[in-house]
């Protein structure tokens, strides 16, 4: 970004290589709308090349990156004027289909749908937690970085998403059964 920023422009495309799977896979997470994710994962490319100047190269660029796409996805809420995130079960079910026999297949997409149903029942802050810390795969500090927290507030929320996730996943059970 060092480089971006010095006006090598072409370093962008490097950039977008690398980042743009996971930042969609982040906006995804937190939306469930796969076209919006992929539109805002543009926004966010266009919002880093725009505020270029604005890096410093203190912190990592994924750092950054992320901070940039929070304020994307807010802004997306914001126009939506939604609270509440819907999710598209069809990305699921393709990862479901293969060789496995039919009632095991059914009761994996019983279990995916209560899953996907108790991650969209999360607030938001627990939500976007979990998606960075286990479908990210971020450290701590870097979450940490991201949400402007210590990291052991982070390990907080953490842990409690995670058993607020549980509990609302056993609820869903409970209610297809």
């Amino acid at each position: 970004m060092l480089k971006v920023k010095s006006g090598d422009l072409d370093k962008m495309a490097l950039l977008f290589q690398r980042y743009h799977r996971p930042l969609y896979g982040f906006l995804f997470h937190m939306t469930g709308q796969r076209e919006a994710s992929e539109d805002m994962v543009q926004t966010v490319f266009y919002r880093l090349l725009k505020s270029r100047h604005t890096f410093t190269g203190e912190g990592e660029f994924r750092t950054w990156m992320y901070h940039v796409a929070r304020n994307v996805l807010s802004d997306h809420f914001k126009a939506a004027r939604r609270s509440a995130n819907l999710v598209d079960i069809s990305d699921w079910e393709e990862r479901l289909v293969g060789d496995i026999p039919l009632i095991e297949r059914v009761e994996k997409r019983l279990a995916v749908q209560a899953l996907q149903k108790a991650m969209t029942s999360l607030s938001p802050e627990s939500r976007e937690i979990l998606v960075l810390s286990r479908f990210q795969e971020l450290k701590g500090a870097e979450i940490a970085g991201i949400l402007d927290i210590s990291v052991s507030a982070v390990k907080v929320r953490i842990y409690r998403a995670i058993n607020q996730l549980k509990t609302l996943y056993l609820e869903q059970q409970t209610e297809i059964e």
